[in-house]
């Protein structure tokens, strides 16, 4: 074990909080499957659901290892030519993606041959914030001109956003807000956020106007999705996503201080989603307020974790890729939790390392990779210098050795001509 451990390079910070996340994500995960399990098989037995979460860590755990390795400079090159893949991608699953999990939205793409489904627009995010913070680290020494970066920024900025809408909102609310953060923190000019902004409210707009001419097609379905969920959010109007909130709620009022303890959860049998999209409430009803306030606690650190990552980064694109990777992580947990407790309309964003589900924990694994990667060359760089500053103190005490040698001869040569001296006077004489 300690010659694994000596072996994770970076932030161990980040390490330990992303290893507390993950093992805690089992006993919840393990509890709340057991809906699944009856709609499944109709036994109830949840440990092949617990095996293949076990899977799917083990997988991540892999992932961020491999990609740690990796020179995070590398990513900048990788982003750019990754990107149109992605856009193909998405338009493959715009067009033949699948329904999983219940869920009413073809956001899901089906791996041929392997048996795998895989939610591109994860993947789609994780590519678009490296483009982003590439882009904004090679203009940051130049006056930025606008119609340039609508070309090399905003053009693929869009167009993947484009391909996500349909589907997914809510990802493509969190993506683009998150975009926005990192040009802002890349000192990308107000007054040119500010056009984008507008332009991307008139394009939503557009969208939705032209939903509501074609009504029928299938590619605006999700449209009446979002409106009602919305409306039910703002009034009191009985709906699906209202009977998923109501048994969320009662499942954080049955929690109280000190829960119902591991496994004891009532509303994990009522409550749609309760391994991913609402395991929140389900670890408040099992764990309490105290459980509720541990896990929040464990991201606000991690939060504080990629501040300081990204404040000893010596490179511009290492600071902006620690930003751009990893506030959404942490902006994804809290409206997780914030859906939970009714503070949000439902969304469908998962709980990072908590929530089940392979493309979730895997595309935030990566994501983890790389920011570790980045807190990784810094720890290189740091023991180069303290390597070098020995080299030179070894050799400062080997040149005052040298030196303090010399005197001593040069003192053992003055003696000698002192005692010589006297000698050959005699002599003389």
């Amino acid at each position: 074990m300690k010659q694994l451990i000596s072996r994770l390079k970076g932030d161990k910070g980040i390490w330990s909080f992303v290893a507390l996340l993950a093992l805690f994500s089992f006993m919840p995960v393990f509890s709340a499957s057991s809906n699944l399990a009856y709609l499944g098989h109709g036994t109830g037995n949840t440990l092949g659901y617990l095996l293949k979460h076990l899977a799917h860590i083990a997988c991540g755990f892999a992932i961020i290892y491999y990609v740690h390795k990796i020179p995070y400079h590398y990513f900048r090159s990788i982003s750019k030519w990754l990107l149109p893949v992605v856009w193909v991608v998405l338009a493959i699953t715009m067009i033949k993606g699948t329904v999983i999990g219940g869920a009413n939205a073809s956001r899901w793409i089906q791996i041929p041959f392997v048996g795998i489904s895989f939610q591109p627009s994860a993947f789609a995010a994780l590519v678009l914030f490296v483009f982003v913070a590439r882009y904004l680290s090679k203009t940051r020494t130049e006056p930025i001109d606008f119609m340039e970066s609508l070309k090399e920024l905003w053009l693929p900025v869009f167009i993947t956003l484009m391909f996500i809408l349909p589907s997914n909102f809510s990802t493509t609310a969190l993506i683009f807000s998150m975009i926005l953060m990192l040009v802002f923190i890349g000192k990308y000019p107000m007054k040119y956020i500010g056009i984008i902004v507008g332009s991307g409210i008139i394009f939503l707009t557009f969208f939705v106007l032209v939903s509501k001419a074609f009504p029928d097609a299938k590619f605006f379905s999700r449209v009446r999705t979002w409106e009602s969920r919305i409306e039910n959010f703002s009034t009191d109007k009985p709906d699906e996503d209202d009977y998923q909130i109501e048994k969320a709620k009662i499942a954080i009022a049955s929690g109280k201080i000190y829960g119902l303890g591991p496994g004891k959860s009532v509303q994990k049998n009522f409550l749609p989603q309760s391994s991913s999209d609402f395991i929140y409430a389900i670890i408040v009803e099992e764990y309490g307020l105290i459980g509720g306030l541990g896990v929040l606690c464990l991201y606000l650190l991690l939060l504080f974790r990629f501040v300081v990552a990204s404040h000893k980064a010596t490179t511009i694109f290492g600071k902006l890729v620690v930003i751009g990777l990893g506030f959404p992580m942490i902006f994804q947990a809290m409206i997780n939790m914030a859906v939970a407790v009714e503070l949000l309309p439902v969304t469908g964003q998962t709980l990072p390392l908590i929530s089940s589900g392979g493309t979730s924990i895997w595309m935030t694994c990566i994501a983890l990779g790389i920011i570790i990667g980045v807190t990784k060359k810094e720890e290189e760089i740091e023991q180069e210098q303290k390597e070098a500053a020995k080299r030179e103190e070894a050799l400062q005490r080997l040149i005052d050795a040298e030196l303090a040698s010399e005197e001593q001869d040069k003192e053992s040569y003055s003696i000698e001509d002192k005692v010589a001296n006297p000698m050959n006077a005699v002599l003389n004489k």
